[in-house]
């Protein structure tokens, strides 16, 4: 029987109604904390949402889905190569140590065969996007492969990770362009610091672990500066989100909703506490709904109110 994990709900689907033998599998794909799979899809809505409103058109729903679809395969598989890579860092940490490779629950071939069948069918979906989000889709690889080992030679895994995670902005944009603008990349950008900023707040959980297992982090980098760390980042995101907006020439009723999700970012940054895990938690997953803000912000973009 498998355990509820520490970051998963206590409620959550897979715990509660998923068959026992599917369990294990489920958790080594994180489908019981789908938060991550919300912070890898948003970016991709949000480069599909900007690309749209540059035409003045609404995004396509069809993008929508099959982005949706390819983020949970897509994070199920890295999050399999991760465990993979970490098992022996992942015994020693406490929130880490019930994951199904750890407590061997799933063998490390049977992981490979999990990442492998996740990875071939997120390529079904790649393949119909056109050849610049194909090109995009396979150079994304270089950052997934490279994330697990970000820990051990940085104190900034979470920038690889943003890197990683955002990469879906500029291949939602393709697959609704296929082209890249300057908009996109600065689209890009603001992500990188918006992850930076929520997974170096994830990191609190595990800082003193960490500290005993060596593992480094930006969390651990920053110390006691941590919410001022947090603050910067998200000013950089801020700031980035507007100038993506204003190079790709959006309406002015992009910036209301904009302003909310500032609200949101600068909320986050004063309630964390390095001392408090699981406030730190309760902040990382409410990314989910900032990050829905931007991409609200993005459609909202493509009106122009009658006298501007």
């Amino acid at each position: 029987m498998t355990a509820i994990l520490p970051d998963a709900a206590a409620a959550n689907w897979v715990d509660r109604y998923a068959p026992q033998s599917l369990r294990p599998w489920l958790k080594l794909g994180r489908f019981d904390r789908p938060a991550g799979i919300w912070l890898l899809m948003l970016p991709g809505w949000q480069g599909i949402a900007l690309a749209a409103a540059e035409k003045g058109q609404l995004p396509n729903p069809w993008l929508l889905i099959a982005f949706f679809v390819g983020a949970a395969l897509m994070r199920a598989a890295g999050c399999a190569f991760n465990d993979i890579v970490d098992r022996d860092f992942d015994a020693q940490v406490a929130r880490t140590a019930l994951r199904p490779i750890p407590a061997g629950l799933i063998t490390v071939k049977q992981a490979w065969l999990f990442l492998v069948g996740c990875s071939l069918t997120s390529f079904l979906i790649l393949i119909c996007l056109g050849w610049v989000a194909i090109g995009l889709g396979v150079a994304s690889l270089v950052l997934v492969a490279g994330y697990p080992f970000m820990k051990r030679i940085t104190w900034w895994p979470q920038a690889w990770l943003g890197l990683t995670f955002n990469w879906g902005a500029l291949l939602g944009y393709a697959a609704a362009t296929h082209t890249l603008s300057w908009s996109a990349a600065l689209l890009y950008a603001s992500g990188v610091f918006w992850t930076l900023g929520y997974d170096t707040i994830y990191a609190i959980q595990d800082i003193e672990d960490d500290a005993l297992a060596g593992v480094k982090s930006s969390t651990r980098r920053l110390g006691s500066k941590v919410r001022e760390g947090v603050a910067i980042f998200y000013v950089l995101a801020f700031v980035l989100a507007l100038a993506a907006a204003w190079v790709g020439g959006l309406g002015p009723l992009f910036l209301p909703l904009l302003g909310l999700f500032g609200l949101h970012l600068s909320r986050q940054a004063f309630a964390t506490n390095v001392d408090d895990g699981p406030g730190a938690l309760k902040i990382f997953k409410s990314n989910a709904q900032a990050g829905a803000i931007l991409v609200l912000a993005l459609v909202a973009g493509l009106w122009t109110p009658a006298g501007f």
